[in-house]
């Protein structure tokens, strides 16, 4: 998420550093308390979002959980009219809704992970903007002390180490990315044939649920 991606970048910003190489320390600090004011907004915005998604995600799944027992119900209803035609048909629905709900159950699952990392993150920006506010001052100063003293070039070599960081975690990205999507295309290629396996396998499953079916009717 790229704006996770910012947070970050101004979560691990060296205030120190960021001042001492700039040219007006004033200016640096306001710009960069304005943009983790910005950032803070949109963070606190995306969490709710996030959390709206979840609650609906969770509501779609309860519905699919619901429909699957009814259908095992119809089933039932089914077997005892010595239907087997509607008997299959209705496991057949609800062998669907299980299958989506279990789609569903991983989408809440992914969505409770994003909506703890962005709170994770809203806490440190919090963290990091008040320190900011509270440095300020004291940043300023120091970067006046650091250039008396001719401080400044040291500065600027830490700035040079981290800029060969961000680059070097830029590259790995790359290399994670063309992993990706040649396992995507490799799973691509295998999915006719899977489409096909599986369609067996659930007329097998539906016969094998039907006679189970029958079998806990004539217990009953």
């Amino acid at each position: 998420m790229a704006l996770l991606e910012r947070v970050s970048t101004l979560i691990r910003a060296n205030l120190n550093d960021l001042v001492d190489k700039a040219e007006d320390p004033e200016k640096m600090i306001k710009q960069v308390i304005l943009d983790m004011e910005n950032q803070l907004l949109q963070v606190k915005t995306q969490v709710a979002i996030s959390i709206a998604d979840q609650h609906v995600l969770e509501n779609k799944l309860k519905e699919c959980e619901d429909n699957e027992r009814q259908w095992v119900r119809r089933a039932e209803l089914a077997v005892d009219k010595k239907d087997d035609a509607l008997a299959r048909s209705a496991l057949e629905r609800s062998m669907s809704y299980k299958s989506t709900a279990a789609s569903f159950r991983q989408q809440v699952e992914d969505q409770k992970t994003q909506v703890e990392n962005l709170k994770a993150a809203l806490l440190k920006l919090q963290q990091k903007l008040d320190e900011a506010k509270a440095k300020s001052d004291l940043l300023i100063a120091k970067h006046r002390r650091a250039r008396a003293m001719g401080k400044a070039g040291e500065a600027g070599r830490t700035m040079g180490e981290e800029s060969n960081t961000a680059a070097f975690e830029r590259m790995k990205e790359k290399v994670r990315h063309s992993e990706a999507t040649a396992q995507a295309e490799s799973e691509l290629a295998a999915d006719d044939v899977e489409q096909q396996f599986a369609a067996m396998e659930k007329q097998d499953e539906i016969n094998r649920l039907l006679e189970e079916l029958k079998a806990k009717r004539k217990a009953g």
